[in-house]
């Protein structure tokens, strides 16, 4: 029995694919994905936007190939990552075959936009000779015309019918190595259509609200949408799409899941928003605080509370906290407990200091763990 049951979160139960050497579905751990806007032929820009993308967190990373020049870039951008990349394919099979040739671990692409049966034979023998996994990537604004037809608008059922339509086709080819989005920039529409699908197959769903829009609302409308697929536990990858760089989609990713406990990465800083009883500026430092902890990545919370009314409580949960105190004297708080006063000091340096110091404790643990563990299995 679960200790905090209203915590507990039943994935979905999906069977597992890889994208290069990631997992996706079945037990994996949820992965964070972004695409890059540079353009695919410029090889030095792509690569240090996703290089940008990997320092943030990125598990994945997609690329565009709309043409001969951007999926032969794959060729020498795939050797300067360490993420796996997905190429993204629309209409021209060539593309696909190019981009299985020049290192693509996965293909974005929906078999029956390429052409004949021929050709969509061509792609899964490349996707096949070269391990690439792919993506059957669904749209509310680019359904096919027979679907729109048949029931008038994009509705969640055309989503799904298409879904499954493309699906068949890779089936029929004996592959089975994909995952499927059903994406929609309409959060009832996009919810709706993967909830259809996940009760219809067992396939990794991508997830993802496509054109959410600029970083705030994008930020917005991505977590409503998401954050109610993951909370039922439906999503075994996702993507924030948000007008705003690469590296920025990647930390709400991250942001998204951690506030579900699906996933943790770097410093989760619980925060006031601040009032009149606040002993010292709790948005400038919590926006100071959080520049300065961007480089780490070991799992860890932290508490800025600007009084006593609530900083003691939230203190208690967290590993490092501080509550704000009158005389400009401050308390602050290791591993849930008082542990010394902060007087007429720089709050930010000090919580650097010691978060940076527990971070390494944390990694020289988990360090000693795994050794100790692969030397008992050695003997």
């Amino acid at each position: 029995m679960s200790v905090r049951p209203y915590r507990d979160i039943q994935r979905r139960a999906s069977r597992q694919i890889h994208v290069g050497r990631v997992p996706v579905g079945g037990d994996a751990p949820i992965t964070v994905q972004t695409m890059t806007n540079t353009p695919t032929a410029d090889v030095a820009a792509t690569v240090a936007q996703i290089r940008r993308a990997e320092a943030a967190g990125a598990d994945i990373v997609r690329v565009s190939c709309p043409d001969e020049a951007s999926s032969a870039a794959l060729r020498h951008i795939v050797p300067q990552v360490s993420v796996p990349i997905v190429a993204d394919i629309h209409f021209h099979y060539r593309r696909a075959i190019e981009a299985a040739e020049n290192g693509a671990a996965c293909l974005r692409i929906n078999p029956g936009n390429i052409g004949s049966a021929e050709r969509v034979r061509e792609v899964v023998k490349a996707a096949k000779d070269h391990g690439c996994s792919m993506r059957i990537g669904v749209n509310a604004g680019s359904l096919e015309k027979h679907l729109l037809e048949k029931y008038g608008e994009p509705c969640p059922e055309a989503m799904v019918e298409s879904a499954l339509d493309h699906a068949r086709i890779l089936e029929d080819n004996d592959f089975f190595e994909f995952k499927i989005s059903v994406k929609a920039s309409d959060v009832f529409l996009a919810v709706a259509a993967y909830q259809g699908l996940a009760d219809a197959c067992d396939y990794p769903l991508h997830l993802g609200i496509t054109e959410a829009g600029a970083q705030r609302v994008g930020t917005v409308k991505s977590s409503i949408g998401m954050g109610m697929l993951l909370w039922s536990g439906i999503g075994d990858t996702i993507r924030v799409s948000l007008s705003a760089p690469p590296e920025e989609e990647v930390k709400v990713g991250f942001d998204i899941l951690k506030s579900l406990n699906l996933r943790h990465r770097g410093v989760n800083v619980i925060s006031c928003p601040s009032c009149a009883r606040q002993q010292f500026d709790v948005i400038e430092t919590v926006k100071v605080l959080e520049d300065r902890l961007a480089h780490i990545t070991t799992p860890m919370t932290v508490s800025v509370i600007g009084c006593v009314v609530n900083g003691p409580g939230e203190a208690r949960e967290t590993d490092i906290g501080i509550t704000g105190g009158g005389n400009g004297t401050h308390m602050v708080y290791i591993a849930g407990q008082p542990h010394h006063r902060l007087k007429q000091a720089d709050v930010v340096d000090h919580m650097v200091e010691l978060i940076e110091q527990k971070a390494a404790e944390l990694e020289a643990e988990k360090t000693a763990s795994k050794n100790g563990a692969a030397t008992a299995a050695a003997e």
